[in-house]
């Protein structure tokens, strides 16, 4: 018999890990909420059609496609059969793939349930989604998203509001040092239009986002391999050297972006932005504009977030998002702009292990465990528990009339502080013995009093 295993880049959660997640969700949860936030669910598969094309060539190797059931060759001729085209093959014996994110399903939902919504639509959805990548540290093939999108609004003051719910959550999570950086896809195609490279942007901006990677000069050798010319680099190189406060880089950057209309609109959506932001404040969080940050592409339309870890934790970004304003056009819907934000679930819980930032009360189990002395005593015991948990007081009783040292193990294994003993003796007495086993202390005690304890 083969011994049991699970696909590599997915996981089993203990009943520890599951409270932990739940605990991470539940803060997001209830700030997006605040923020006036409405939850929807979308499928865990979609039709192919819906994602492929929509992440870029290599996010579409990403996509798990899922076979079309029953004899899915069937109707696949022996010359297809015998071709080398995978690509070609694969469009004939799979119809549907698993969702690679959120985002791109929302869209799907937004032109789908179009005459039902109330526009402008604030939704979050919490739900998993999966991809063909390879498994490391904080990067797994299934794992959850945390997304929340406005779509029917292009107001700036969405942006300045997805900014404050990442503050709120960290802040309510007791993450510290946490950086939410920003950048313009408009500053980056103006950049692109400076150095007359527009049919290059992508290549450009690929290499330009992997500065902190490989440095300056394997940014420049890759602009090179990919045709970007020696003159085109030279013009751009104050972006290696950026530095300074939000205002002094976004000073430096209108210098360079002077003669770009398009790149010039980039700067004013980002200073008032980093207006607003520094008159509201922050909590936790700082903003940071990042011109090197050029993550989505193929559908970011103007605001661009990432949001980078505590410098003392050696993890990848922990959420994520921007502006998307033709992404509904993609399936026949125009002039929708949308806007959104992701966090992950995953990552924000390494960090918050290495940090040691879950709170004790995460973890509690049942407060009181109640030994199983017999039927008759079990019923007993059930009456009491009724009572208790319509109290909202987490209890249980040991299932089995087992030896009382095996129960009391039981218990302090499984971290429950409290036991009641209920015998013969009680029973007639009606009472009920609690055992501390904390403390090694034990009384007798009514129900009411009970009660009044174990709150």
């Amino acid at each position: 018999m083969a011994k049991p295993s699970i696909p590599k880049g997915t996981r089993d959660f203990s009943p520890t890990e599951v409270a932990k997640r739940q605990y991470i969700i539940q803060i997001i949860k209830s700030n997006f909420e605040k923020f006036g936030f409405q939850p929807i669910e979308t499928p865990s598969f979609e039709n192919s059609e819906t994602l492929m094309g929509k992440y870029g060539e290599e996010g579409d190797r990403l996509i798990f496609k899922i076979l079309n059931s029953g004899d899915f060759l069937d109707k696949i001729s022996g010359e297809e059969l015998s071709t080398t085209n995978s690509l070609q093959l694969t469009k004939k014996i799979s119809e549907k793939a698993l969702r690679y994110d959120l985002t791109v399903p929302f869209a799907r939902y937004v032109v789908q349930h179009q005459n039902e919504i109330d526009f402008p639509f604030k939704r979050y959805q919490i739900q998993p989604v999966w991809r063909a990548d390879r498994p490391q540290k904080g990067r797994f093939r299934e794992f959850f998203q945390c997304d929340a999108d406005v779509v029917g609004s292009k107001s700036l003051w969405q942006e300045v509001e997805f900014i404050q719910l990442y503050d709120a959550v960290f802040t309510a999570l007791k993450l510290q040092g946490v950086t939410i950086k920003i950048n313009n896809r408009k500053i980056l195609s103006g950049i692109a239009e400076v150095i007359d490279a527009q049919d290059k942007l992508i290549d450009f901006t690929v290499a330009l986002d992997k500065l902190d990677k490989i440095g300056e000069d394997g940014v420049k050798k890759e602009m090179l391999e990919k045709g970007i010319s020696e003159s085109a680099i030279e013009k751009v190189q104050p972006l290696f050297s950026l530095t300074g406060s939000f205002t002094e880089k976004i000073a430096q950057l209108s210098k360079l972006l002077q003669s770009s209309e398009e790149g010039m609109k980039g700067i004013a959506e980002l200073t008032f932005i980093d207006e607003k932001i520094t008159a509201l404040g922050l909590q936790t969080a700082q903003l940071e504009l990042e011109v090197t940050l050029a993550r989505g592409l193929n559908y970011y339309t103007g605001a661009i977030f990432e949001v980078s870890a505590p410098k003392e934790v050696s993890m990848g970004s922990i959420g994520g998002g921007g502006r998307y304003d033709d992404l509904t056009g993609i399936f026949g819907l125009k002039d929708i702009s949308g806007v959104g934000i992701s966090f992950g679930l995953d990552r924000i819980g390494l960090v918050l292990e290495e940090l040691d930032l879950f709170p004790k009360t995460v973890l509690e189990t049942s407060k009181v465990l109640f030994v199983n002395y017999g039927n008759d005593e079990a019923l007993y015991s059930m009456k009491a528990l009724q009572s208790l948990r319509a109290d909202g007081i987490k209890a249980e009783m040991y299932p089995d009339a087992a030896k009382v040292g095996k129960q009391l193990t039981y218990a302090d294994k499984r971290g429950i502080q409290y036991v009641v003993l209920a015998g013969d003796s009680e029973m007639q007495k009606e009472v009920y013995n609690l055992k501390d086993l904390t403390a090694g202390t034990q009384q007798e005690l009514s129900l009411n009093e009970l009660k009044k304890i174990l709150k």
